[in-house]
């Protein structure tokens, strides 16, 4: 993992605002996947443009609008992707959604780049390199407990009354859309931790969780492990991500004691 990585999402992120220019959030049409979760002809596009820019001759590609290829699990470094995370989002024209771009190299995620056009950020960094917002460097939440964190939560989760079960937790719940998009603004300190549910795939959370990394902050599973990324099953059972002493609290005191 290089500079040469950073520079090439950046370069990716740019011709990926570029697509989606003919596109218009809250006023386009879609199809529904097998699963339920829309599709849109902005999706495909960026899609184009991630494959055309990132992935060189001897690197691997995952993507969640590309037919999995095997081949990519012999590879040393691969391209996690996600062209629109927060597609939902997207479709209804709230502006949280977002480009992700994530590379993992021998199962670590190392370098990764979120833009999100609709309100102008776009966070992009990697291990060793630091983390930068539009251009500025930033880290983690220095905050040491968690009296008054900012915790963004799923907003389908929050929909689902999923987290009611933190109401009298001394954080604030805040829904937001895109899972990469939650992961990008904990590592760029506009909030202390986030963490899901419900299982994820890796499109929705390599990017981000380079991000975070690169930033100073861990990203666990909900037992408190670390997960290696392109593996032949591409779903996570939940994370949970933020600066290293909050989510030890975390894991101590609102998900292994039985409070969660």
């Amino acid at each position: 993992m290089s500079r040469d990585d950073v520079e090439r999402i950046a370069h990716a992120l740019e011709r990926a605002a570029r697509a989606l220019r003919p596109f218009t959030s809250g006023s386009i049409a879609h199809t529904v996947k097998t699963r339920g979760d829309p599709l849109t002809e902005a999706d495909l596009a960026v899609n184009r443009v991630l494959h055309e820019t990132l992935p060189r001759p001897s690197e691997g590609w995952l993507s969640e609008e590309t037919r999995d290829d095997p081949d990519r699990l012999a590879r040393a470094r691969v391209w996690v992707v996600d062209p629109i995370d927060g597609t939902q989002e997207f479709v209804q024209g709230i502006p949280e959604w977002c480009v992700s771009v994530g590379l993992v190299e021998d199962g670590i995620p190392v370098a990764g780049g979120i833009l999100n056009p609709a309100i102008g950020e776009r966070v992009i960094g990697a291990v060793g390199h630091g983390v930068e917002l539009n251009g500025r460097p930033v880290r983690v939440s220095t905050r040491p407990t968690l009296d008054g964190a900012l915790v963004l939560a799923s907003r389908s989760e929050t929909n689902r009354g999923e987290w009611e079960r933190y109401a009298a937790a001394p954080f604030e719940v805040r829904p937001c859309g895109s899972v990469a998009y939650k992961l990008a603004r904990v590592a760029a300190g506009l909030a202390d931790l986030t963490w899901t549910l419900v299982p994820k795939s890796e499109w929705d959370v390599a990017g981000g969780a380079a991000l975070v990394r690169a930033a100073g902050g861990r990203v666990l599973l909900p037992d408190g492990t670390e997960r290696g990324f392109n593996l032949p099953s591409t779903r996570l059972p939940g994370f949970l991500a933020g600066p290293a002493g909050l989510v030890e609290q975390v894991m101590s005191g609102w998900l292994a004691s039985g409070r969660s």
